[in-house]
């Protein structure tokens, strides 16, 4: 997507780019995924109408290395750091898989900063992940990161993936190579240390979009009732013809989804 723009926060430095004008909505990237969400930067309904903030993450990509351990909590604190750093108030965030997670984190702890929130299938791991994720992370660990990450996408993604990443974000896979040490060695496992239960839930006031993919494994259909059961002010989303790559099947059906539920919770004033 070109060169990006860097920002100095708190001794580390994150790429990141915006694109158009309005209401912003910040995009956070799942760590076998720091590009996935360009396909939506490419839909006018949010482009004409919003300013879309994506940046990667610390340890993905061309920011700084990461400086670990990673936390969700320390996701969270960057957040807030890039917001200060671009003169933001408060934003729409979107997050997807484990980065939905992250999203709902930052819900939490930086909770004046979102306005609303677009969940993407997070993994919950109140339902189990696929037999494939510790598969993967055992391929991780004994050295052959190639079979890991096709692993790691063939059981979360479905036996397509590739086709899927390689029309929709060419050199996607080869970025998720070279990422997959910040994925495996500490994003996963804090996934795995990460709690969140209806308790939690709770304290989530935003609105929030919870999103499932028409055709995705059942496992995201019962984290999406999970998240209907769980979340005080939510609506739900079914995205037509799109597994877990959600955005990256159907853009143009997500980016309507999207562009719909922000401007019915907007922001009030011109961000």
């Amino acid at each position: 997507m070109g060169r990006m723009n860097r920002a100095g926060l708190d001794g580390i430095e994150l790429e990141y780019d915006i694109r158009g004008a309005g209401e912003p909505i910040v995009l956070v990237h799942h760590g076998a995924g720091a590009d996935w969400f360009d396909p939506l930067l490419e839909e006018p309904v949010l482009s004409a109408r919003f300013r879309l903030v994506r940046y990667h993450r610390a340890g993905y990509a061309g920011s700084s290395r990461l400086v670990p351990p990673l936390t969700f909590a320390q996701e969270a604190r960057n957040f807030r750091a890039l917001m200060r750093h671009l003169g933001l108030e408060r934003a729409h965030v979107v997050g997807h898989s484990a980065s939905a997670c992250i999203a709902l984190q930052i819900a939490l702890d930086a909770s004046d900063r979102v306005h609303s929130l677009a969940l993407l299938e997070p993994a919950l791991m109140a339902v189990p992940s696929p037999p494939e994720v510790p598969r993967a992370l055992e391929l991780y660990r004994a050295g052959d990161t190639t079979a890991a990450v096709d692993t790691f996408l063939r059981g979360t993604c479905g036996a397509q993936y590739r086709a899927v990443l390689e029309s929709a974000v060419p050199g996607a896979i080869e970025q998720a190579l070279a990422d997959a040490a910040t994925f495996f060695e500490h994003e996963l496992p804090a996934l795995r240390r990460w709690s969140f239960g209806p308790v939690d839930a709770r304290h989530v006031l935003q609105p929030v979009l919870a999103v499932v993919g028409e055709e995705s494994d059942s496992r995201f259909h019962q984290r999406q009732k999970l998240l209907l059961e769980w979340l005080p002010n939510v609506e739900p989303f079914v995205l037509p013809s799109a597994g877990h790559l959600l955005h990256l099947q159907n853009p143009g059906g997500m980016a309507d989804g999207l562009a719909a539920f922000f401007a019915r919770h907007s922001l009030g004033v011109a961000a």
